[in-house]
């Protein structure tokens, strides 16, 4: 007879082997990172191999806080997209362009939290956190931008990925001119055709530097709109051909939100008929239970059309320091995965357009019809053109 307990008790045992300084990152991590936060980082890193890079599955990623300056750039993402494991991405607007600094040559140092502040303004050093750098690496990071944005084939409107997309092919060259390789995201995205979009874009020193060129006669615009409904198509596409949609969000904020909202954007706003998405792996030091865990947790993203509800067992929250776990997330995947073929979702985005156009128009007509036929039910004698007329 089966004990009550049995069906709680089906976990592997805890009985790790004793750590000899000769494991690596992934056997330390499955067999010492075995409860508490190490064991949901351990599940993170057993989700995203396992089954967010199958063949089937895009995966979209968020970016926030500080996480290029501290070389999560170069140590980190540039790996997950030249490996495949990344498909296309939303960052705020400060990670690209301190991420720039790198390919510019220009010099970020480590340094220490607890310097004063007051003698580093002064001697015209900046901080972020222990990440010290001449005032001047601002200086010289937005003269490129404006220099940069300021050419012809700026002067118009565009989503954020195209913006990204011509600004990482100059960050290439400008890289390749010195001598440098691999040391820019924007650089390496451009070359692998990874989209990345900015879900606030004038929230940065980027988004300044465009600013402050339009009001010199500037024509280059961010459109939103686009960016709302190409991440959208993104998402659609990935679900159309037949595949799944995961998501790993590193941080929060704008970003993340700007992720999860393509599935809303889908349902419930163009009236499409979808699911959610299939995986979701955060990355987060906040808490819910304050309002400050932006977008929530993935049980109550089911609420909003967010995440699959039949998928919510292929959901992983880790909260802890975020450059701590990307980099053995990173680590984990490299050791355990393939490199996947590169989507190259960048050169599509027209296509991956038509397509959500094609379905919001039918879900449109369907609507209009429903509609009709509800007025007609309401009114059994009203004409044809009496039905046109209250539309």
């Amino acid at each position: 007879m089966t004990r009550p307990s049995a069906q709680y008790l089906r976990g592997q045992r805890i009985e790790p082997q004793a750590i000899t300084g000769h494991e690596s990152p992934a056997d330390l991590i499955d067999n010492a990172f075995l409860a508490y936060n190490a064991g949901r980082l351990r599940e993170s890193c057993h989700l995203f191999t396992r089954l967010m890079l199958e063949p089937d599955v895009t995966v979209g990623m968020t970016l926030t806080g500080a996480m290029t300056p501290a070389g999560l750039g170069m140590s980190t993402l540039i790996p997950l997209m030249e490996a495949g494991f990344v498909d296309w991405i939303i960052s705020t607007g400060a990670n690209l362009y301190h991420d720039a600094h790198f390919a510019l040559g220009l010099a970020l140092h480590r340094g220490s939290p607890t310097a004063n502040d007051v003698e580093l303004r002064d001697k015209g050093v900046v901080r972020i956190y222990d990440i010290f750098f001449d005032y001047n690496v601002l200086l010289s990071t937005d003269k490129f931008v404006r220099e940069v944005s300021a050419r012809p084939e700026f002067q118009r409107s565009m989503s954020t990925a195209e913006y990204h997309y011509l600004l990482g092919g100059y960050v290439r060259e400008r890289e390749q001119a010195l001598g440098l390789s691999r040391r820019s995201v924007l650089a390496a995205a451009h070359e692998l055709e990874v989209p990345i979009y900015t879900s606030s874009p004038g929230d940065s020193s980027i988004g300044m530097n465009v600013a402050e060129q339009a009001l010199g006669g500037s024509k280059l615009r961010f459109d939103v709109s686009l960016d709302v409904n190409e991440t959208a198509s993104i998402v659609l596409e990935a679900k159309r051909a037949g595949g799944k949609s995961g998501v790993l969000i590193v941080g929060g904020g704008s970003p993340k939100n700007f992720m999860l909202q393509t599935e809303p954007q889908i349902q419930e706003v163009l009236g499409i008929d979808e699911r959610g998405h299939d995986y979701f792996l955060q990355m987060t030091d906040a808490r819910p239970d304050t309002g400050g865990l932006s977008g929530a947790t993935p049980a109550e993203a089911v609420s909003w059309g967010k995440i699959d509800p039949e998928q919510l067992p292929g959901t992983v929250v880790v909260y802890g320091d975020n450059s701590i776990s990307l980099p053995l997330l990173t680590a984990y995947a490299k050791a355990r995965h393939e490199n996947r073929p590169l989507r190259r979702l960048y050169a599509r985005r027209e296509a991956m357009m038509a397509r959500l156009v094609e379905e919001y128009r039918a879900a449109l007509a369907f609507r209009d019809q429903r509609a009709e036929e509800s007025l007609a039910h309401m009114h059994p004698g009203a004409g044809g053109a009496e039905t046109v007329a209250r539309r």
